[in-house]
């Protein structure tokens, strides 16, 4: 090593250039012994012609080799990646020696962690903005479920258009969490209102509300569906990367439409029917807890009175009160 003001930079000696031409020159070289005699290289070691790699990279102090590749023609990056996984199982790699994917691929695998993050944190949110307004557990629960059937026409509509689940499709189902509840919200809300409003019960508040809200349900599907047409056909500059979106969003939004008119109605009674029955067994449990707490046992503390009125004080055994009880 070398020093200069308080840098030090490292110093590698090698032979001249006429002298590392020849493999003869390599065999030739003097090696000091630990006795301090010089003694040529190929008194030490064979020296054999071989073939190794032109630079040698690493990565985390371990060797790296880097293999690059491009996708065949219409080989979504996803499906090679698959196919690249499936040939390492079948061919099995020696022990110490490890894969993974770099470039476009470790790219994918990140924003696709991303998307997933933000689905959960959505569906997350959802539930507390819809608790908060509903100011219940149960009805939130309710209006969710019409996620999962929005989720079966997106990937339904994928399928049938031959487009990939990508990043941009996964952009459509977010966007499916705020547009598919509303369908639900409308409803249940809706019953809610003639439920405490009018005092009808259950069944006949769903019957009610299901005619009623029957319009505006369909209107805003209606023009949701009509919006996203032209990205799902693919008008446009660029309509190969948002087409799956607007595939997403329109399938999503034809299922959960139809669905929810019946699905929602009937989770909307049984959750309603779990939640009254789980609430009437929490207030019996903690009636007789109650009432388990307000037995006393009545001990005498003192002898009758001289008086002979009778009365004799008492101590509750549990409470610690004075009670005045006639003979």
């Amino acid at each position: 090593t070398f020093e200069d003001e308080g840098e030090t930079f490292d110093v590698r000696v090698r032979l001249a250039e006429s002298q590392r031409n020849r493999a003869a020159a390599i065999r030739s070289l003097p090696v000091r012994t630990a006795s301090g005699d010089l003694v040529e290289l190929h008194d030490l070691v064979e020296v054999e012609e071989g073939v190794g790699p032109v630079q040698i990279d690493r990565q985390d102090r371990q060797r790296q080799i880097t293999i690059m590749g491009n996708l065949a023609e219409a080989k979504p990056l996803g499906a090679a990646i698959q196919d690249i996984n499936s040939i390492e199982q079948e061919v099995g790699l020696p022990e110490g020696i490890a894969t993974a994917f770099t470039g476009a691929g470790d790219m994918m695998a990140e924003s696709f962690a991303s998307i997933n993050f933000s689905l959960f944190l959505a569906i997350v949110l959802i539930y507390m903005i819809l608790a908060s307004q509903f100011e219940s557990l149960i009805h939130p629960l309710t209006i969710m479920l019409s996620l999962p059937l929005s989720i079966g026409g997106a990937l339904g509509g994928l399928w049938l258009t031959g487009r990939t689940l990508n990043i941009f499709s996964m952009i459509g189902m977010i966007m499916l969490m705020g547009l598919v509840t509303k369908n639900a919200i409308l409803l249940v809300d809706y019953t809610n209102l003639l439920r405490k409003e009018h005092g009808l019960d259950r069944d006949e508040a769903l019957l009610r509300a299901g005619p009623v809200r029957l319009r505006p349900i369909l209107m805003t599907a209606f023009s949701t569906i009509a919006g996203m047409l032209p990205i799902a056909i693919g008008i446009g500059a660029g309509s190969e990367t948002r087409a799956p979106m607007g595939t997403c969003v329109v399938g999503g939004m034809i299922t959960s439409t139809m669905l929810t008119l019946i699905v929602i109605p009937v989770m909307y009674s049984l959750m309603d029917q779990w939640g009254t029955g789980l609430r009437n067994l929490l207030w019996r449990a903690s009636d007789e807890e109650v009432a388990t707490n307000r037995d006393e046992v009545a001990l005498p503390v003192q002898p009758p009175s001289p008086n002979g009125d009778g009365e004799v004080a008492t101590r509750s055994a549990k409470k610690g009160k004075h009670l005045r009880t006639g003979s």
